[in-house]
């Protein structure tokens, strides 16, 4: 998908701030390696290498576009490099912190992956995740509606791309059933405060509007955009508003392989 850094990052104080709430969780003794899924730009990544001094950091994300400028942030114990999350699963390598922010919602089955990932952490490896919680967040539900409306199901082809994201209760119990304990759930509200529904439109115009726009003409994106905007003024009504962005942050320790349970 052809990310824009200058778009995601419009909105850098909330997409930054269950970056930190994540990052608190994370228990810095006796970890040595660790990756950064979906690392974007890096600049989280070098953050977190900043934090965690004695920790070697390698950053992986899928787009070129946001890795540009990544390279810059390389240190000895920071490193990128341009992978997907599928890729990195099927390697062999295992780790003392498998760390991602905002990253893992744009890959699917989640009841297949997370058990995968859990199988890369050491013993003693540490998992933290955070995700929007898409199945709750407005705009994700408009968005989802629209592409299954005609005229818009036809100009996508019948493509709509489901939330992947699944519960709290049923991440709880996947992370525990696969050796994870000292689990910390949670599901959190980061509010945004909209002036308008531009100010809506361009939040997600960064992320979840993505994909749709690479499957649409010109002529036909004006006309999905159009429509989306109108949608956004008839939920909310009346503006300024605060938006309830819920996010679902993962965090839990490796205790046993699940081939000893």
């Amino acid at each position: 998908m052809p990310w824009n850094p200058n778009s995601y990052y419009q909105f850098k104080d909330i997409r930054f701030k269950p970056f930190y709430d994540l990052a608190e969780l994370i228990v810095g003794d006796n970890v040595l390696d660790a990756v950064d899924l979906g690392c974007g730009t890096g600049e989280q990544t070098a953050i977190l290498s900043e934090k965690f001094t004695n920790i070697n950091f390698l950053g992986l994300d899928s787009s070129a576009e946001m890795l540009s400028d990544s390279y810059n942030l390389q240190t000895e114990r920071l490193k990128f490099r341009q992978s997907t999350v599928e890729k990195f699963v099927a390697e062999p390598s295992t780790w003392d912190l498998i760390f991602s922010n905002a990253a893992l919602q744009w890959v699917d089955d989640h009841r297949v992956l997370f058990p995968q990932l859990i199988s890369k952490l050491k013993l003693g490896g540490q998992l933290a995740v955070q995700m929007p919680y898409q199945p709750e967040n407005i705009l994700n539900k408009i968005l989802f509606e629209l592409g299954n409306e005609e005229p818009f199901r036809t100009y996508l082809n019948d493509w709509n791309r489901p939330s992947p994201v699944l519960d709290i209760d049923t991440y709880a119990k996947m992370l525990f059933e696969n050796g994870l304990d000292q689990l910390d759930l949670s599901l959190r509200v980061y509010p945004l405060l909209a002036a308008d529904a531009d100010t809506l439109y361009n939040f997600i115009t960064g992320s979840a509007l993505i994909p749709y726009f690479e499957r649409l003409e010109q002529a036909k994106k004006l006309e999905f955009v159009d429509e989306f905007k109108t949608r956004i003024n008839k939920h909310f009504s009346k503006f300024p508003n605060i938006y309830p962005f819920k996010r679902i942050l993962l965090y839990g320790r490796k205790n046993k392989s699940i081939n000893s349970q």
